[in-house]
């Protein structure tokens, strides 16, 4: 498996594919860093807040979405899918699969070392991007991250290699299956596509209808309505990794669901603490992370057994 592992990671680096990635990712990432820090600056001294290093990943401006939702809504997926959509197919196309199966190589080496590179190149990729983002931050604002700040965002990297590990083994199993990879990149482009847009118009048609709000509505039925969307919200691996980064990034964030404005008033009175800690913050994602290994495991087992069970002839 290891030579199978350093041949895919070679072809990733030097591939014009992941060189045009990272300039597109690097580039849209500085201008949303910038205009976070712009933000920031203005508002600050205005409003005054624990973590304001973390801003920088949370803060958007009008219609730009802050820098973790760029990753989570749209760069992350593209990233898997173009890592993983013709893993297979392309090598089986080239007819090159079944002269590397001639060789003393298991097939299960095969499929494990592919996607054991490809794991490794969103590692990398979201590491550099990180460490880019937090040091034009650091320059922009001048302010330096505590170590707890420095915590979460370790383990928002963590939850990002895990969720674009997702769409990678979706692309995979979508390159076991279908020979074509033209069709092994429109499908899983396709789900990505629904789960960024149509599942958000879903969850608020689905809100509107079990919960509707009107002029005569009170404050606890709104609450009601926000917190049915964002159940419905949880189905799709977006809304999942979404919310977990939300919760890591945002020490603020305290429950998953919003309270009733009686709960707001009461923790108010017993001088509840405006954030919270890391590990309650884990705690909160923590069934959103099982989730998403689980999703990871069973994209991979599927296309494993497909590809393990295969017949491949010499082309």
């Amino acid at each position: 498996m290891g030579a199978i592992y350093w041949k895919e990671l070679e072809d990733h680096f030097a591939s014009w594919r992941y060189l045009v990635l990272v300039i597109l990712v690097c580039f849209v990432s500085i201008f949303a860093v910038w205009v976070a820090s712009q933000t920031i600056i203005d508002n600050v001294r205005s409003y005054p807040t624990e973590s304001v290093f973390l801003r920088i990943f949370v803060t958007g401006k009008g219609s730009l979405p802050p820098f973790f939702e760029f990753v989570m809504r749209w760069f992350g997926p593209l990233i898997g899918i173009l890592l993983g959509f013709d893993a297979i197919n392309s090598e089986r196309s080239r007819g090159t699969l079944s002269r590397i199966l001639s060789q003393p190589v298991y097939r299960d080496a095969v499929i494990n070392g592919k996607f054991l590179a490809g794991l490794t190149v969103i590692a990398v990729m979201m590491g550099a991007i990180i460490v880019l983002v937090s040091a034009l931050g650091l320059i922009q604002t001048g302010i330096t991250p505590s170590s707890a700040e420095v915590a979460r965002l370790v383990c928002f990297y963590l939850i990002s290699v895990v969720y674009i590990g997702f769409w990678l083994a979706l692309g995979m199993l979508f390159s076991v299956l279908f020979r074509s990879t033209i069709f092994s990149a429109l499908v899983p482009l396709a789900l990505w596509l629904f789960f960024a847009v149509f599942m958000v118009m879903i969850a608020g048609a689905v809100a509107d209808w079990k919960e509707p709000i009107n002029s005569d509505s009170q404050a606890s039925d709104l609450v009601h309505n926000i917190n049915l969307e964002r159940q419905v919200k949880r189905i799709s691996p977006l809304g999942l990794s979404w919310e977990a980064s939300r919760f890591v990034l945002d020490p603020e964030q305290r429950t998953s669901d919003l309270a009733e404005p009686g709960e707001m008033v009461e923790s108010q009175a017993f001088g509840t603490p405006p954030t919270v800690s890391l590990r309650q913050s884990i705690t909160l994602v923590w069934p959103h992370i099982v989730v998403l290994v689980g999703l990871i495991g069973i994209c991979f087992a599927a296309s494993y057994i497909r590809f393990v069970k295969e017949e491949i002839r010499a082309t």
